[in-house]
């Protein structure tokens, strides 16, 4: 498990699966598959398959080593939902999260139908927080899929936001974030594209998270929003924080 994560809105990192495959628009200019193969060309093991997918159960106990409580990003460099990540190992990372129960896991897919099916045989436990990518208009659907889920914290990940989202239903949404594409070739994301999620985060009571302009600088452009910065984060975790 890597130990401190540049993501803004999570601590750790736990890639228990690397590699992943284009599935959507937003795939375009993937980070994670620019990060493989320079792991690759810096001959790191785990990064021998470039960014072909490879399951790690060396991985799999990593949380469990730590004992300070963190967030945690689940598969960063890949998708847990890929069609080719076994279903007897997800079950595998899911009883780890269990397990570690004074952490709090954050799974991120596009790969919303399979969550959805999966789901069904699936009791999360309360400290996995599960959230769908939503880039573009065309895939409001993952919403839906999402909401399928008996997950106790659902989030969508806005990033990289590609088109309006207009008149969403975040009704059983307790987590939105929002972030521009970074990096080489990155697309642009207007300011009134953002304002508007903002303000539907809003009327359904949902936190909001911007997290970046993007661009190929994205430090330099920041991640300022009216000239303030905007952290919300769910209940689930400040409860949890004060216990």
């Amino acid at each position: 498990m890597k130990s401190k994560s540049n993501i803004e809105w999570t601590d750790s990192t736990w890639n228990p699966v690397t590699g992943c495959t284009k599935i959507s628009i937003g795939c375009q200019n993937c980070y994670a598959e620019r990060m493989a193969y320079r792991l690759k060309a810096m001959k790191v093991p785990a990064y021998k398959n470039g960014f072909d997918l490879t399951i790690h159960p060396e991985n799999l106990q990593a949380p469990l080593k730590t004992k300070k409580s963190k967030m945690i990003f689940v598969n960063s460099m890949s998708d847990l939902f890929h069609k080719d990540v076994p279903v007897s190992f997800i079950y595998q990372m899911i009883d780890v999260m269990r397990e570690a129960y004074w952490h709090t896991f954050q799974i991120l897919t596009k790969r919303s139908s399979r969550l959805k099916d999966l789901s069904k045989d699936v009791s999360w436990p309360d400290n996995v927080w599960v959230g769908v990518t939503v880039e573009s208009n065309e895939l409001v659907h993952r919403i839906d899929d999402l909401k399928c889920t008996n997950a106790k914290t659902r989030f969508l990940s806005m990033e990289p936001l590609l088109t309006p989202m207009n008149n969403l239903d975040l009704s059983g949404i307790d987590w939105v974030i929002v972030g521009g594409e970074s990096g080489p070739g990155s697309r642009p994301m207007e300011e009134r594209w953002v304002l508007d999620i903002k303000n539907q985060c809003e009327k359904f009571n949902a936190p909001f998270f911007f997290k970046q302009w993007g661009g190929v600088n994205k430090k330099k452009a920041g991640r300022l929003l009216l000239n303030k910065t905007w952290d919300g984060i769910p209940d689930t975790f400040i409860n949890a924080a004060a216990v």
